[in-house]
């Protein structure tokens, strides 16, 4: 992106310069909105689950920025002549099914003839301009919450290769499928330094841009993350996917990795993820009420400090 040669615009108030979770731009009668785009492969067999994550993906950047969402548009791939049509019905259901959870209609999409399913969606909102969270924002002596277990690109891979019990499939289809609207209700009452929502970058991925773009360095303590069940145990047994892999490559001249940390435990941390919690940077005492009022698996995970040489720091 840094190769391109984008031209300027007054309304645009949030692009892409940032790495921040959606576009904000403003109209002409001082309004704003926010806007966010994404679709990806299958990542369970269940085609209406795999509708329901994907519309849950997309609809947690507008969440991440404190937007309402008000109405989505489809985005679909599929082998029209291969696959039965009744698969393309359940994924859009799912997503119909998961918008109407965060009270939006889908008016409309566009599909294409693909060799291999996908789905997502474009979504639309408003944003108080007063009140955009960014990833750039955060302060020295915030703690650092996490709204979310990880692990759903390492299982992801394993449901590939059938090593997940279907129980534990459930658990984390059910965690890609849940709404970040809860977390962003709460937090529209409090004061967030920063947010943002854990994707594809990872945990650490997404923490680097925080602290680049805050000019801090993130203090983590790696026994306060969870994971979600077979996440640990597919990773010890080699099944890391490449997104996680690259993961790990781009962040770790930037962490400083406590010495009883081993390798597994950095792809953990790293693991791309979908339809991940928000990552909030916020003061201790308003952490205490989110979490009080949060009915998750929500945990403090760490805290910012003033910037050392390494961006984040794994304990």
């Amino acid at each position: 992106m840094s190769n391109l040669k984008t031209p300027k615009f007054d309304t645009v108030k949030v692009g892409f310069e940032t790495s921040d979770d959606s576009a904000v731009v403003e109209l002409s009668n001082g309004k704003k909105i926010i806007q966010t785009v994404d679709f990806f492969t299958p990542i369970v067999d269940d085609p209406y689950d795999f509708g329901q994550i994907a519309a849950s993906n997309s609809l947690s950047d507008i969440y991440a920025m404190g937007g309402r969402p008000l109405f989505a548009l489809n985005i679909v791939g599929f082998p029209i002549n291969e696959l039965p049509k009744s698969i393309l019905t359940n994924i859009l259901q799912g997503g119909i099914d998961k918008a109407k959870e965060a009270d939006i209609p889908i008016v409309g999409g566009h599909s294409v003839d693909d060799k291999e399913p996908k789905y997502g969606l474009v979504v639309t909102g408003e944003i108080n301009g007063d009140k955009i969270w960014k990833n750039s924002e955060a302060k020295d002596g915030d703690v650092i919450l996490l709204t979310k277990p990880l692990g759903t690109g390492i299982i992801a891979s394993g449901i590939k290769k059938g090593l997940v019990p279907d129980k534990e499939i459930k658990i984390a289809s059910n965690s890609m499928k849940t709404l970040n609207k809860h977390a962003a209700d709460i937090l529209e009452n409090l004061n967030p330094s920063a947010v943002t929502d854990i994707s594809g970058f990872g945990l650490l991925g997404h923490l680097k841009e925080v602290c680049e773009n805050s000019q801090l360095t993130a203090n983590i303590d790696y026994s306060k993350i969870q994971f979600l069940p077979s996440a640990k145990s597919l990773a010890k047994s080699g099944i890391i996917p490449g997104g996680t892999k690259r993961n790990f490559s781009y962040i770790k001249d930037s962490v400083s990795f406590h010495s009883e940390l081993n390798q597994v435990n950095k792809y953990l941390i790293s693991d791309a993820q979908t339809s991940g919690g928000l990552l909030i940077s916020i003061n201790e005492k308003e952490a205490l009420e989110f979490t009080d009022n949060f009915h998750g698996e929500c945990q403090i995970i760490g805290y910012m400090e003033p910037k050392k040489e390494k961006l984040i720091k794994v304990v």
